[in-house]
Formats: C-alpha cells, sequence, structure tokens
C-alpha cells in the first residue's frame, strides 16, 4: 500500500503489537502511533476529542491513510470491574466505559475517516468484542461493556454506511481479538480455555490477516480473530 497507517492505543499491548507489526511488515508509506500514555504529537485521548483532532491534523499533513486500527478499551479501572449483577450498575462507571469503548473510537472515526484514501480497499477498524452481540448473549452479567461494545458496533454499521457514500470501496468493521494476554484482560482470565489466550503479538497477527482478506461487502460488520463473523 501507499497509504499510511494509523493505530490509536499505540501505548497499549496490543495496539503496540499492531504498530510494531505493521512497522516490520513495510506495507505502508508510515505508521503513526498515538495513545492516552503518550507525550507531545503522539498523545490522543479518545475522552478528549481535542486531541483527537489536533493528530487528525498532523495526519491530514501527510499520505492518505489505507489503514486505521483503533485498538482501545475498557473493561476494569483501578478498583472498578464488570458488573456481576444490575446491583452492582453505577451510573458514573457506565458513564465511563461508554466514553472510551463506544463514544471515544465513533470521535476517532468523526475525525480521522475523513482522511482516508479514496484508492483501493481503505479499512477503519475499531477493537470490539464477542460478549457485545446481543444475540450471542446467554450469561448476562458485564453490562457496561456489553451493552458499549453493542452500541460500537451499531456505531460501526452507522459510519460504514456514510463511509461508503464518500467511497464506495471504504471498509469498516469491528474486530474481536479473542482473549488477549493484556492489562484489560489478565483480572478474568482464569477461566480461559487452554491454547485460548493470545499474546499480543499472536493477536496482533491474526487480525491483520483477517484485515487483509476482508472486501467492501463486509463492512459493517464484526469480525473475530480467526475470520468468524460476530453476530449482532
Amino acid at each position: 500500500m501507499t497509504g499510511s497507517a494509523i493505530v490509536i492505543g499505540a501505548t497499549g499491548g496490543i495496539g503496540q503489537a499492531f504498530a510494531d507489526a505493521l512497522d516490520e511488515e513495510g506495507s505502508f508509506a508510515g505508521v503513526w502511533r498515538f495513545g492516552r500514555s503518550a507525550g507531545g504529537a503522539q498523545h490522543l485521548d479518545l475522552t478528549d476529542e481535542a486531541s483527537i483532532a489536533a493528530a487528525a491534523a498532523q495526519v491530514a499533513n501527510g499520505p492518505a491513510p489505507a489503514l486505521i486500527l483503533v485498538a482501545t478499551g475498557i473493561l476494569s479501572e483501578g478498583e472498578r470491574g464488570p458488573e456481576k449483577a444490575m446491583r452492582d450498575l453505577d451510573p458514573d462507571w457506565l458513564a465511563r466505559v461508554f466514553a472510551v469503548n463506544t463514544i471515544g473510537p465513533a470521535l476517532v472515526a468523526k475525525h480521522f475517516l475523513p482522511l482516508l484514501a479514496r484508492t483501493g480497499e481503505p479499512v477503519f477498524a475499531a477493537l470490539s468484542a464477542r460478549v457485545g452481540s446481543i444475540a450471542d448473549n446467554r450469561l448476562g452479567g458485564w453490562h457496561g461493556y456489553r451493552a458499549s461494545k453493542a452500541a460500537l458496533n451499531q456505531m460501526l454499521r452507522s459510519i460504514s454506511i456514510e463511509a461508503k457514500r464518500r467511497y464506495a470501496r471504504t471498509i469498516v468493521v469491528g474486530l474481536h481479538p479473542g482473549t488477549v494476554d493484556t492489562a484489560l484482560s489478565r483480572p478474568f482470565q482464569g477461566n480461559v480455555a487452554p491454547g485460548k489466550l493470545f499474546d499480543p503479538e499472536r493477536a496482533a497477527l491474526q487480525l491483520l490477516d483477517v484485515i487483509e482478506g476482508l472486501k467492501p461487502h463486509d463492512s459493517g460488520k464484526v469480525f473475530a480473530w480467526d475470520g468468524e463473523e460476530v453476530p449482532f
């Protein structure tokens, strides 16, 4: 590809693995790395739209991106974790989860998606989760995380429709990485089946393989690490 690649969340485990893999692959004109923990021009906080807009302004001065990856998410923070029951619902925590998992990626799309190349089959992808599937929800619990990822999936579907009006071959998808050995999943790894806990490097490569196989008719959908479509 002649365009650039953008990784939002490149200071996190899987985000850094994405950026490193893309750099090593060498197929892009450059790899931009942005993250909340990054300093200076690389700083991007999903809860601060001004920082998102500033990062997009930088990218606008270079080659049009052919790939934008939003590799972010929140499941727990400090002593606060996913709800086990309705009695655990807290409005402040729900607002925090939606701000990071749903609103943040939507604002990234607002500022970055108009920069996507209008050649080839450019991709905008955001990390989602299988537990965001309403059709696949048989256990309940984790109310805020599930709902925020379900809302993200719907947001991506709507964005994909608008993106096609701008350039018909644009691909907008959600990606489920499986359970990745990062700080996000670490408190919840006890019930992971053998062989289903992926290190960040493997998870990134698996999803990059999925991205490579995407076609315009896949836009608006969610895909798991093995290429299987995740139902809404």
